[in-house]
């Protein structure tokens, strides 16, 4: 059976590698012509393949010079959630020399590594006919200079690819479907939670989810941390504290793929702004969250998670336009 990931994969690293004629036809023999494409905010949604292609590709192309694609995930499998289907996910970084504005992002005019997530569903004939696509446009504001939020709670780094190096169309690793059955849950049990501890069923210990040295990379806004401790101190509490009813899960897409797995929600999350949160004070507002999680599981635990947030949509909601308060 061929696989199904391969010609999306190849499409999406050689296009911005082309000639403009060329890549014109890549896109017409691998999009659908009324391709739907969800993006972070400020793009929001893109009908039809040429909107797509101006609305995403292009400004992508003429904000980072030469850009190329490089993916640290890139997997692909059924879709247990409505609508169902096959779906692809990656975690992935654009390069390139930053040298014009990206939906309204000031350049640096130096290399920058804009990392994004991706999920698009892939029909019968090939093409692809839907994507929502969470870029870190917080973070590139980080390497630009100019990110108008307090330092982040945790570590501010590039995202790394997985310890083991494997997630680039994986083969001959574990059952994807029970690698999705872990994570579904942890995420079962994580959304009850001690409000003095910020502690959740079943995720550590001998007979928990998460491995003792699991590695969990946040997004701008609130960077990476490593061990559940670390978790809880540099992320969980904080946005527990400000979103103590916020509820998840309402995803419209979940895969596995070998010993990767990946969910996402648009929005996947409701909760209200009950308190102050990374500069913000509590507004009582009723809030919604674009999420995407990216799973790498061994042996019956999860070693590492990559979180991609639509925080710019979020804090929009809060009553802050980032992209018009960056400084630099």
């Amino acid at each position: 059976m061929p696989d199904f990931r391969i010609p999306p994969h190849q499409f999406l690293n050689a296009v911005h590698t082309v000639s403009a004629s060329q890549a014109k036809d890549l896109f017409d023999r691998h999009l659908a012509e009324d391709a739907v494409f969800d993006v972070a905010f400020p793009v929001n949604r893109l009908k039809g393949r040429d909107a797509v292609v101006a609305g995403f590709f292009d400004p992508l192309a003429n904000a980072l010079k030469d850009v190329r694609r490089r993916d640290e995930i890139f997997i692909g499998g059924p879709n247990r959630r409505a609508p169902g289907g096959h779906w692809l996910a990656s975690v992935v970084h654009y390069v390139g020399n930053f040298e014009e504005p990206l939906f309204g992002v000031k350049p640096s005019g130096h290399l920058a590594f804009l990392r994004a997530g991706e999920f698009y569903r892939v029909e019968p004939d090939g093409r692809i006919s839907e994507a929502k696509i969470i870029i870190d446009l917080l973070d590139l504001m980080r390497q630009s200079g100019g990110l108008p939020l307090p330092k982040m709670l945790g570590t501010e780094m590039l995202f790394p690819g997985p310890a083991t190096h494997d997630g680039v169309l994986p083969t001959e690793q574990a059952d994807g479907e029970k690698t999705l059955d872990l994570c579904e849950a942890m995420l079962a049990d994580l959304k009850a939670f001690d409000p003095d501890t910020f502690t959740s069923k079943g995720q550590t210990g001998d007979d928990g989810y998460w491995h003792d040295d699991m590695l969990w990379y946040g997004p701008g806004g609130i960077g990476s941390n490593y061990r559940w401790s670390g978790f809880e101190k540099d992320h969980r509490a904080s946005f527990l504290t400000a979103f103590p009813d916020r509820v998840g899960g309402d995803h419209y897409c979940r895969i596995g793929d070998g010993n990767y797995a990946a969910v996402s929600g648009w929005p996947s999350m409701t909760m209200t702004h009950a308190g102050d949160y990374l500069g913000v004070a509590a507004s009582g507002r009723s809030l919604t969250l674009r999420v995407m999680d990216f799973y790498r599981c061994a042996n019956g635990k999860i070693m590492e998670n990559w979180v991609l947030l639509d925080y710019l949509d979020l804090f929009q909601q809060m009553g802050r336009d980032l992209i018009a308060e960056q400084s630099g």
